[in-house]
């Protein structure tokens, strides 16, 4: 039975970043009262869950032709660009991720998920699906879910820009660029 971090309609649901751009960690942290969870994940994670969480409402709205309490864009009185709560407590590394909406409370639910432990080479295969040590369960009103996506983009937008040529992140010194031969590329 897996641990399971509850937040339902917590103050703050919010991706952040900690370390220099090239070096940074991605956390995603929900908090309530003085609990407070953080998990860590990939950028490109976030990047999608985010769009996801927009393609979602989006949905919603279409479908329900705007009679569903769906903002479309995200309310100003919820931005939120402050720091990551302290300290940041490592709850897990996120595996996978599902995205659904509860018509009945009409909040978006997410479940994120633990890693699963890297298998051994020499262990033998597992003869069922194991279930994750741990998951972080956040249930959102969609104008919450809204500025969570508007600030990951966010989040995600700030690292080093892409080289014009790969699309690949370029740092100070530059980069070696796959679609230049190899020549080396320096950001201007």
């Amino acid at each position: 039975m897996p641990v399971v971090h509850l937040f339902e309609q917590p103050e703050r649901f919010v991706a952040g970043t900690v370390g220099e751009p090239g070096q940074r960690t991605f956390f995603l942290q929900a908090r309530a009262g003085a609990r407070v969870t953080s998990v860590a994940l990939e950028k490109e994670q976030v990047a999608v869950l985010a769009e996801r969480v927009d393609d979602l409402l989006d949905e919603l709205l279409r479908v329900t032709g705007g009679d569903a309490r769906v903002p479309a864009v995200a309310p100003q009185e919820l931005d939120d660009s402050g720091p990551l709560d302290q300290p940041i407590a490592e709850e897990f590394r996120v595996g996978t991720m599902t995205l659904a909406w509860d018509g009945e409370s009409e909040q978006v639910v997410l479940e994120i998920f633990s890693i699963e432990p890297t298998a051994v080479e020499d262990a033998p295969e597992p003869e069922e699906e194991s279930e994750p040590d741990e998951v972080l369960e956040v249930h959102l009103s969609p104008a919450l879910a809204r500025a969570f996506a508007k600030r990951a983009q966010s989040v995600v937008s700030a690292g080093r820009p892409p080289c014009p040529f790969c699309g690949n992140p370029l740092s100070e010194d530059g980069h070696i660029c796959p679609r230049a031969n190899g020549f080396r590329r320096v950001s201007e």
